[in-house]
């Protein structure tokens, strides 16, 4: 089975994002910081499973709610001034890139169901 590009962009910002929570100051890498984290571990999970799925389509739109959560944990890292302009930036501009690959999976999924 060819890997699928969501998942190699999915699991490329987990590596690249974790250590970077991981330093986070105490009182929020334990709270904030861990919740991001679990959510990246568990997306990057979810994603493995869609593959071998006969129904991909509910276990997608359960991905695209989990998306619109990391955003928002994301501008929460910002607004506490835990993260500067350029890496939030980078985070959401991957974020986004996830979102419209897994868009475009999500449109596949629902046009097979039409037909």
């Amino acid at each position: 089975m060819q890997e699928l590009p969501i998942l190699q962009k999915t699991y490329d910002f987990v590596k690249w994002y974790i250590p970077i929570l991981g330093r986070l100051p105490k009182q929020h890498k334990f709270n904030l910081g861990n919740r991001i984290s679990e959510r990246l571990f568990e997306f990057l999970e979810i994603l493995i499973d869609v593959q071998f799925q006969k129904q991909k389509l509910p276990q997608l739109e359960q991905l695209n709610r989990s998306l619109a959560v990391l955003r928002y944990q994301n501008r929460l890292l910002f607004d506490l001034q835990l993260m500067d302009t350029q890496r939030y930036e980078y985070i959401i501009q991957h974020l986004d890139d996830i979102g419209t690959n897994l868009g475009g999976w999500i449109k596949q999924q629902r046009s097979k169901v039409t037909t």
